[in-house]
């Protein structure tokens, strides 16, 4: 079985990425202890993404953080909490 940050990795593929990030910040959020039972106990449950991708172009910001959103929904279901991203066109970045 893969990790979380290796699913997100893969998920996030779909999106053609030319430049893509993830830190895991789940050790800042150690003490939230009702979300660290829905991640099986491993705390992986606090993410940052920054996601560059040609697929954002003419995307409004809201649009692209669905596009993200929508590939992670399982993550979600199983123990993912929270999510920055950070999603930009190849033009902005």
């Amino acid at each position: 079985m893969s990790t979380r940050d290796e699913r997100i990795l893969e998920l996030m593929k779909e999106l053609k990425p030319t430049l893509l990030d993830l830190h895991n910040d789940s050790h800042k959020h150690a003490g939230h202890t009702e979300h660290l039972g829905g991640a099986g106990f491993t705390g992986d449950t606090h993410y940052k993404l920054i996601i560059v991708s040609p697929l954002f172009e003419g995307q409004s910001r809201i649009d692209r953080q669905r596009m993200v959103m929508n590939l992670l929904k399982d993550e979600f279901k199983n123990g993912l909490h929270a999510l920055e991203i950070k999603a930009k066109a190849p033009s902005e970045a």
